[in-house]
């Protein structure tokens, strides 16, 4: 690498390329809500596995993303352009609730790595309890709920 920023750039890079893998993996002909509720788990076990890298990346995006902008033109946003437009098509369908696709997305991501971006918040706040005790079973209701036709 011929610099630091270099090597920051290319972890950030990485760190976004496997936060992203779960959403590439939705099947299209699944079912809509257990589609949605597999990548709400998958994320959630990535914010208990892989907390400093989440935070890592949430600090990049927290002081205006000055390395990773133009990933986050052309990874990011063709990503969610193209997951919203299916979530979109199943809603169509009449398979998913009538929802916003972005804010979603968004409210998938803030509530699954609210975990590891906070976790010694959730510690102070849980007394004691593990920090990801119940935000399986939690999350899974409020989006099934949500989604739910």
């Amino acid at each position: 690498f011929p610099s630091k920023e270099a090597i920051h750039v290319t972890l950030l890079t990485q760190l976004m390329a496997t936060w992203l893998d779960p959403l590439r993996d939705l099947d299209p002909a699944g079912d809509p809500v257990e589609e949605l509720l597999r990548y709400m788990h998958r994320k959630l076990e990535m914010s208990r596995d892989l907390p400093r890298e989440s935070r890592l990346f949430a600090n990049e995006i927290v002081q205006g993303a000055p390395r990773m902008a133009p990933h986050l033109a052309t990874e990011l946003k063709p990503l969610v352009d193209e997951t919203a437009a299916l979530i979109e098509r199943w809603i169509a369908e009449g398979r998913l609730a009538r929802v916003d696709p972005r804010h979603l997305i968004f409210s998938i991501w803030a509530t699954t790595q609210h975990y590891a971006d906070f976790d010694t918040q959730i510690e102070v706040l849980m007394d004691g309890r593990e920090v990801h005790e119940g935000a399986a079973a939690f999350l899974d209701t409020l989006f099934r709920r949500l989604l739910t036709p």
